[in-house]
Parts: C-alpha cells; sequence; structure tokens
C-alpha cells in the first residue's frame, strides 16, 4: 500500500503560482503512474496531470497545458504540481493520486488505486 500526503495548497491572487507537493512512502514504484485530479465545489473529479515514474512521461489536461508542470523527485520519492498564471477557475481541492502496477496513464480517476487526503487552492480575482 502506497501512502500520499500532499502539500502546497493555498490562497493566491489570479497570476500567481503555487507548488504542490505529494510525498509517497510504502513501496518502491518502479512500475507506478502518478496523477494529479481536482474537484471544484459541486462538481466532478477532474484530471489535471500524470507522470509515469519510470522514464518521467508527462500529460495534462487542455485547460493547464503550458501552465502547470508536474515533475517527480526519486530521491525523495515525491511528486511535484507547479502551477503558474492561476486563473479563478484553478479553484478547487487538489488530490495526488497512483496507479500500481502499470505504466498505463488514465485521465480516469476511477482507474487510480491510492489517494492523498486533497489540499486546497483558492486563487482569487
Amino acid at each position: 500500500q502506497v501512502q500520499l500526503v500532499e502539500s502546497g495548497g493555498g490562497l493566491v491572487q489570479a497570476g500567481g503560482s503555487l507548488r504542490l507537493s505529494c510525498a509517497t512512502s510504502g513501496r518502491t514504484l518502479s512500475s507506478y503512474v502518478m496523477g494529479w485530479f481536482r474537484q471544484a465545489p459541486e462538481k466532478g473529479r477532474e484530471f489535471v496531470a500524470a507522470i509515469r515514474w519510470s522514464g518521467g512521461s508527462t500529460y495534462y489536461a487542455n485547460s493547464v497545458k503550458g501552465r502547470f508542470t508536474i515533475s517527480r523527485d526519486n530521491a525523495k520519492s515525491t511528486v511535484y504540481l507547479q502551477m503558474n498564471s492561476l486563473k479563478p477557475e484553478d479553484t478547487a481541492v487538489y488530490y495526488c493520486a497512483g496507479r500500481i502496477n502499470t505504466v498505463a496513464v488514465s485521465t480516469s480517476p476511477n482507474d487510480y488505486n491510492n489517494w492523498g487526503q486533497g489540499t486546497q487552492v483558492t486563487v482569487s480575482s
């Protein structure tokens, strides 16, 4: 079982930046895909970005492409989401999630086995 703990959320003005972190523990991550999702009030959980732990291939939702960057630090077993040029519509609870024993990236939250507790990101206009 992999434990995921997010941090780094907060309140920022439109145009600002935040970096979210997701610390992982519990097992090796060679066959693992990490994703970031977000959920705004009264909306479903939305795919934001994903990264293959082995190789580092990245994938993004169109709504964040060019503004957000997902990355990983193998030594720290941590995944990051750098968010730049934030917009009010980026306001949501952000979750990191993991798929074990696979290198297949999915944009569906139903395909992820492990979830963090979530961190709030609020972007003011």
